[in-house]
């Protein structure tokens, strides 16, 4: 149990500023830049709206689900099937939070893959999708998933970064860190080594488990770092890092239904040859990792982490158990009060806040609907006013979720 802790503090204490600094940045992005920004570069239908979007997306801090509602309002906008695909591909890989985080646990070179990797796998999976999947001609258009938010933008910025960002995400993060901990304990040294000392089998083992799985980029970092330590070769880290958060299978069956089969083979045959390219060049560079918590079986158990990242390590810790415990409270103890004329509906898929405002955009759009009110965790949404069920089911399937009656 020491060498557990010991473990959890050295890895959370480095990852601590990168990580209170990222949420920040990505907090600054989401007030001050408004969501028709990303709509004007990304509504072209050539090369540029695909490199547009690819560039926007890198540093925004959208998980796998998150990011396809955002997606679908683009295409919404009239965004092209190629510039969707290049945001759908390269925005969950990483954004600012966890590239900070990659350079304090896994160091700069990796720090620098991350986003070049997530940008060119972008690229090329949209301008893959121009060329091979045409464009929809309906012309349905649902309203922007994005909320209408008023008041302090100081006080907005610090609410996102370090509360809605944090119930979102927190509870992964916290997964994560707890489980790079583990693994550099009960796993035994070199254990990737004799599991598979090929290159491309630990590629495709980890493609196995990380596909299929709900991944945060954030999260990921701490646990990429721990099977490094024992034995997995920086490639095959490079691609849970890649894969994991780029795709699961929510999204994969969430795209599917609002994309189309052809556009969901390409979408993911690009994200999965393209970590696996990367890796593989990793691997023939020779990249150097050396993981912070490598510091750890190296140290005495007397050595503590600096003061400042002390200080980081319990605000980054303090933040993340009030966020959890006051969206535990809220589910347990909040008492949503259902309106004489509202309809509770289950849908499922939403894993977000970008998930539920999406859910409530697209619902809200329904003559007759006077208010909607989605919750992920208890995957309901409250419908307020007279509206069909077939119109909200087609409302909600088209946000990219499951209607369940």
């Amino acid at each position: 149990m020491n060498e557990f802790f010991k473990a959890l503090l050295m890895v959370t204490a480095e990852m601590s500023p990168y990580l209170l600094l990222g949420f920040l940045i990505a907090g600054i992005l989401h007030v001050f830049v408004p969501g028709k920004f990303y709509s004007r570069y990304l509504s072209r239908d050539n090369k540029l709206s695909v490199l547009y979007a690819a560039l926007i997306g890198v540093p925004l801090p959208l998980c796998s689900c998150g990011v396809i509602p955002t997606a679908i309002g683009l295409k919404n906008e009239r965004a092209s099937k190629g510039a969707v695909a290049s945001f759908l591909i390269a925005t969950p890989q990483t954004g600012i939070d966890s590239i900070l985080a990659t350079f304090s646990v896994l160091g700069l070179g990796f720090a620098i893959i991350r986003p070049v990797a997530a940008l060119i796998t972008g690229i090329c999976g949209g301008i893959l999708i121009n060329r091979f999947v045409s464009e929809d001609t309906d012309s349905a258009v649902l309203e922007s998933s994005c909320r209408v938010e008023r008041g302090n933008k100081v006080w907005r910025v610090f609410r996102y970064s370090y509360y809605d960002m944090m119930q979102d995400i927190g509870l992964r993060l916290l997964i994560g860190l707890l489980l790079a901990a583990l693994i550099n304990v009960v796993v035994p040294d070199e254990f990737f080594l004799t599991f598979g000392s090929s290159p491309l089998l630990q590629m495709l083992i980890i493609l196995i488990v990380a596909v299929p799985m709900y991944i945060c980029s954030t999260g990921s970092i701490p646990v990429a770092a721990a099977l490094i330590m024992k034995g997995l070769s920086p490639g095959a880290a490079l691609v849970m890092l890649m894969a994991g958060p780029a795709v699961n299978i929510a999204s994969i069956l969430v795209v599917r239904k609002s994309l189309g089969n052809r556009f969901t083979w390409i979408y993911l045959s690009t994200i999965i040859g393209f970590s696996v390219l990367f890796g593989l060049i990793i691997n023939a560079v020779g990249l150097n990792v050396s993981p912070v918590m490598n510091d750890v079986c190296c140290t005495s158990a007397n050595v503590l982490p600096g003061t400042f990242k002390l200080i980081c390590t319990i605000l980054l810790t303090l933040i993340i158990l009030f966020a959890l415990s006051m969206k535990l409270l809220n589910k347990v103890f909040h008492k949503e009060t259902i309106p004489a004329d509202a309809t509770v509906y289950c849908v499922e898929g939403m894993h977000c806040s970008h998930c539920e405002a999406s859910v409530e955009s697209a619902v809200k759009s329904i003559d007759g609907v006077t208010s909607a009110k989605a919750s992920a965790s208890a995957k309901t949404l409250i419908v307020t006013g007279k509206a069909d069920e077939s119109a909200v089911r087609d409302a909600v399937e088209k946000a990219g979720f499951t209607f369940k009656g």
